[in-house]
């Protein structure tokens, strides 16, 4: 429990001592996108060196007439396809910005309030959503993926809408379908057990968290497939 105190405490006091940086880094979208990388960066050390938490990236096995052959690590991570990935904890957040190139996410609108977190997530081109609004707001920020995709970004977004605890596995959110359908992009589903080690709430855990992309599916799938597919390594 000592450890989660301590960790907690300094990831507190981190993310507080660099709220200056964000704030210079207003200025342009490139800076701000170093100065963010920068401190993600920072919470997988401290992650690492106080919380005792690695991670590992696992992709799929393919196979050539029958011989397994080295994890194919460029898995569609080339913006054309919708990252699907299990929200369990601020980790595979980070792990997936640092790790995917060119990333962006839909949050929900209420994220975008938060003075200078809020205001750095907009500058870095993060998409806010009104749950609320339905298929008219959908239709809205299907149109502005597209154009952020076009620029070479690559979209992850959480079908669940939430982090969820270990074991939880709750019905996916049909906005990634429309996405897919409207967008005519692959889903590349994403599982973890970051939870195990990093909860949404209580006592931290050492140990190797692990993320999983999983073989990708077509944009026809439906929500049992990619439910099936996130679930597939999870915790």
């Amino acid at each position: 429990m000592l450890r989660t105190i301590i960790f907690k405490t300094v990831l507190a006091i981190y993310f507080v001592a660099w709220s200056p940086l964000l704030i210079i880094g207003l200025l342009s979208r490139r800076l701000a996108n170093i100065i963010v990388r920068a401190e993600t960066l920072g919470v997988l050390y401290i992650a690492n060196k106080i919380g005792g938490i690695k991670y590992q990236i696992h992709y799929p096995i393919t196979e050539e007439n029958g011989i397994p052959m080295k994890p194919n690590t460029n898995t569609r991570l080339d913006g054309k396809a919708i990252i699907a990935a299990k929200h369990m904890s601020i980790l595979e957040i980070a792990i997936l910005y640092i790790n995917v190139p060119n990333t962006f996410f839909i949050i929900k609108r209420e994220l975008a309030w938060i003075p200078i977190y809020g205001w750095i997530f907009l500058r870095i081109g993060l998409l806010p959503v009104n749950r609320k609004r339905g298929r008219t707001n959908m239709h809205k920020l299907s149109q502005n993926v597209a154009k952020k995709i076009r620029n070479g970004y690559t979209l992850v977004i959480f079908p669940e809408g939430t982090r969820v605890k270990p074991g939880e596995r709750p019905a996916l959110r049909r906005g990634l379908l429309y996405l897919a359908h409207e967008l005519k992009l692959p889903i590349l589903p994403v599982g973890t057990d970051a939870g195990l080690y990093w909860p949404k709430r209580g006592r931290i855990h050492s140990g190797t968290a692990n993320v999983y992309f999983e073989n990708l599916l077509p944009a026809s799938a439906d929500l049992e497939q990619v439910h099936t597919a996130i679930n597939q390594h999870s915790a």
